[in-house]
């Protein structure tokens, strides 16, 4: 199986504990010493012998969430952190990697989402740029596949590549643009989610359609078991979201980060109601007061919003000379952060119901790689009973 732990380690380095200072404040607040793996704690895929890492695990590059310090927190641990691009622009993206690069000469990547057109926040071509200049390992796109002219000029840089695939089709599309990773993205997933299978399922599938590229497990990732079983089936690696909403680096609004601790698996649902920004787009997110209300009947929601309508504010790129204070609109996408005021339950907050399920408290990043890794480490040791699907809840 490619995702079973074959024994092989790379070079670990001592162990450091955390302190207790909180690192969700902003972006300019003083990082945390990092989480170490101990000598001999690993599990190796091919994933992490491709990248040279301990554990075959990706923090998801998530809009508004993945700053640099949880970028920082995931990579010293041994996984891999992945920046969130969307919205910010090209020069804001420079910033935040040369932040990266200045705290870490592990790999790390650049999460680009790529919407429809009309959407208000555009990847475009001047982001790609940016990262082949800064040489970022690894550049991920969700939603839409990039032009095909992207990925060769990533490619002719010596940039990995990753495409989400949340079909078979959008799969072999992604192996024909030269993907050199698939983001095996599950019903579960959060966030903006087009996929119709559960994610082992497609997991499976993916494996039975390549072996010549890793795949990720994206969709209901948070614990050690859930993990375990994504290897057992043919990952290469995880790619986690949720999970890490709810770490002490995440730059998520305090709150939102107790809905999910607080969540189950009913407690996320899919919806096209936050269209403000990303007209007819179907996101996995946290079941608040607005989507009880409109999913379902998103066709009434009245587009465009009155201009009157607002439902909070928020600081855009915190922590960059370029941060500015904007509205929120009504069912806008805008994800709250710790800059964030108004009512959280008229806001976009993704979340993964089976992924909320297996959380049960805010930890430091790095903590959860590891405990996360090392447990699924020691179920794949045994790997009685993960056969079956019985674990995977598909509501959420």
């Amino acid at each position: 199986m490619n995702g079973a732990n074959d024994g092989r380690s790379p070079p670990s380095s001592r162990d450091v504990e955390p302190d207790e200072e909180r690192g969700d404040a902003g972006p300019e607040e003083p990082r945390r010493p990092a989480i170490y793996v101990l000598e001999g704690n690993t599990l190796q895929t091919r994933l992490t012998r491709e990248l040279g890492v301990n554990y075959p695990f990706v923090s998801d590059g998530m809009a508004f969430v993945s700053l640099p310090p949880l970028v920082l927190a995931v990579s010293e641990a041994g996984g891999v952190g992945m920046l969130g691009v969307v919205p910010e622009p090209p020069d804001v993206l420079d910033v935040r990697i040369q932040t990266v690069q200045a705290g870490t000469q592990k790999p790390f990547g650049a999460n680009l989402l790529i919407a429809p057109d009309g959407g208000q926040h555009r990847v475009t071509r001047e982001h790609v740029d940016v990262c082949i200049a800064r040489r970022v390992p690894i550049v991920s796109f969700q939603g839409d596949l990039p032009p095909a002219d992207w990925v060769t000029a990533l490619k002719g840089a010596g940039i990995r590549v990753w495409l989400q695939a949340p079909s078979l089709e959008l799969a072999r599309q992604a192996l024909a643009l030269g993907a050199d990773g698939l983001i095996a993205q599950g019903r579960q997933a959060s966030g903006i989610n087009h996929s119709g299978l559960p994610t082992l399922a497609l997991v499976r599938a993916l494996r039975a359609m390549t072996d010549t590229v890793p795949v990720l497990a994206s969709g209901g990732i948070a614990d050690g078991l859930s993990a375990a079983r994504a290897l057992f089936h043919g990952a290469d690696g995880v790619w986690v979201s949720t999970r890490m909403v709810a770490s002490v680096e995440a730059y998520a609004h305090p709150d939102y980060k107790q809905r999910i601790v607080e969540g189950d698996a009913g407690d996320s649902d899919f919806t096209t109601v936050f269209g403000a920004d990303w007209p007819g787009q179907r996101m996995r997110v946290l079941r608040n007061r607005v989507v009880r209300e409109w999913t379902g009947r998103e066709g009434r929601v009245p587009m465009p919003v009155p201009a009157p309508e607002r439902v909070g504010s928020t600081r855009l790129f915190p922590g960059t000379p370029g941060g500015t204070s904007v509205d929120i609109p009504r069912f806008s996408a805008f994800v709250p952060t710790p800059d964030t005021q108004g009512d959280l339950d008229e806001m976009a907050m993704p979340a993964s119901g089976a992924s909320m399920a297996r959380i049960e408290s805010i930890q430091p990043a790095g903590q959860i790689v590891v405990e996360l890794m090392e447990r699924a480490r020691r179920v794949l040791a045994d790997p009685h009973g993960l056969e079956a699907d019985a674990e995977e809840d598909d509501r959420g």
